[in-house]
Parts: structure tokens; sequence; C-alpha cells
């Protein structure tokens, strides 16, 4: 016989590891924000201080003073912004297609789709920088933007979540004389959004992040996004300024944040919904 001392200590085990998972997880970030805050002089104190005695933001006037940040920002929201949309549009079409269109060689098809995803991106940025620079795109915001459009998990994903959605509807807008473009417009595509929310959330976070093909793409400052730019300040760390540099850290965390946690409800339904989904 089970008693409630022995049902308790699973539950209890489970809080535990989930505890110390969590705390892994959030003491970094907790770090840099309370780093971020103290004076360079306070920023190795040993042992470290997780709350700053006297807090100041002194390291986010030399972030501003020492780079461009509203340009900075303009870029990666422009790039960000248009690569999320594009991705929504480009696997929602593509995602129907797979799922609900019969024509030849459609699992194939499928199946290179899914093995570009085991394809590192450093394998495949050679041929692209040449591609861009035949298409004089090098050194633009739109090579960074057009190549990122297509998104082989945001496909998978997308398929996933229109094969669990009713045949019937779309038979039904048939029989009424709409065609595939129209069925797709007007009866699968509003039912797919939480599916098409998470592709946006989740490119939204990758590519506002993204530094390597920044890094191999762009050579001009006014074209640099923010985590490239931030690269500038790692100059400080030879002064001992390593408040400075975590300053602008946090800066580059906070749209990706809040972006998470507006679409944090639509991700967690897109992810079960497709989960369920043959």
């Amino acid at each position: 016989m089970t008693t409630p001392t022995a049902r308790l200590l699973p539950r209890a085990a489970r809080i535990a590891g989930l505890t110390v998972v969590a705390l892994l997880t959030i003491g970094p970030v907790l770090w840099t924000v309370s780093t971020s805050l103290r004076a360079p002089a306070d920023s190795f104190d040993l042992p470290p201080r997780l709350v700053p005695v006297d807090a100041t933001t002194e390291a986010y006037r030399q972030v501003f003073d020492q780079l461009d940040v509203w340009l900075l920002a303009l870029n990666s929201t422009l790039v960000t912004g248009l690569v999320a949309g594009g991705q929504m549009l480009t696997a929602g079409l593509a995602g129907y297609a797979f799922a609900r269109l019969e024509f030849r060689f459609k699992r194939l098809l499928f199946g290179l789709v899914l093995a570009t995803m085991m394809v590192p991106l450093q394998v495949t940025i050679v041929p692209v920088f040449l591609l861009l620079k035949e298409m004089s795109l090098t050194d633009t915001l739109l090579g960074l933007i057009i190549p990122a459009w297509p998104t082989a998990f945001g496909t998978f994903l997308m398929r996933q979540y229109f094969l669990g959605m009713p045949r019937d509807l779309g038979e039904a807008a048939l029989i009424d004389g709409a065609g595939p473009w129209r069925i797709f417009r007007s009866v699968y595509a509003p039912l797919a959004t939480p599916g098409l929310a998470i592709v946006g959330v989740l490119a939204f976070n990758y590519h506002w992040n993204e530094f390597f093909r920044p890094l191999i793409l762009e050579t001009s400052a006014e074209n640099f996004t923010l985590p490239l730019g931030l690269v500038s300040l790692q100059g400080n760390l030879g002064t001992g300024s390593v408040s400075v540099v975590l300053a602008g850290v946090v800066l580059s965390m906070i749209p990706a944040l809040l972006v998470f946690v507006v679409g944090q409800r639509p991700l967690r339904e897109g992810i079960t919904s497709a989960g369920v989904n043959r």
C-alpha cells in the first residue's frame, strides 16, 4: 500500500529537479543584468554579488556613446521582421501543398526538403555568397533576407498542422466552386494561425540573434545588425569594463524576450497541435 509520503516524494523530486534546471538556465541571465548595472571596478568582485551594491546605468550610456544603437536595431528589426514574415508565407504555402495537394514525386520532394535540415549553414554559406555576389546583393540587407525565406522546419511543421485539419472543409469549398488557392486562403489559412505564429516567433528569435551570416555577408557598418555591431564593444574587455559589454548584450535581448513573451501562448498551442497530428 502506497503511503501519502511515498506519493509526495516523486512530485517533490520533480519540483526540485526543475528548480535546479531553472536556476542553471536563468542564473547567467540574472548575472548579466546585474553586472551591466555595476560600475566597471565592481564587475569582478569576489565573491560575486547577484545584486549590485551601487546600481548605475553608466554602462548603458557608454553603449549608446560607442555605437549607433538605433541604426543597428533598425537593421535588425527590418531583417528579422521580413524574414519572419517571409518564412510564415513560404512555410504556409509549402506545408499546404505537401499536405493537401497531389502531384508527382511529392514524397520524394518532401524528403529532400527535410534532408536540408541536416546540412549545416557553414556548408552552404560559400555557394550562397557566390550567388548573392552575382546578383549584387552582398553587403545589403536584402542579401540577409531573401535566402532565409525558405524554411524546412517551418514546412514540416505546417504540413503536420494542415494534415490535422478535416478534409471535409476543403471538399465542401471545392463543391462550391472554390479553387486550391481560394480553399487555402479562405478555409485553411485562418485555421492555421497558431502554426504560422510559431513559425514567426521562432524565426524572429533565431534571426534576431544571428551572427554568422551577417559576419560573412556584410562589410559596411551601416548594414550591420545588432549582434554584429556589438562585437565592437569587445575592446572594453581590455580595460576591464565588462559591464559595458554586458549592457549591450542586455539591450539586444530585450526585443527577442518581448516577442517570446507575447507569442508564448500561440507558440505553446502550435507545438502541441502539431505534435498530436499524424
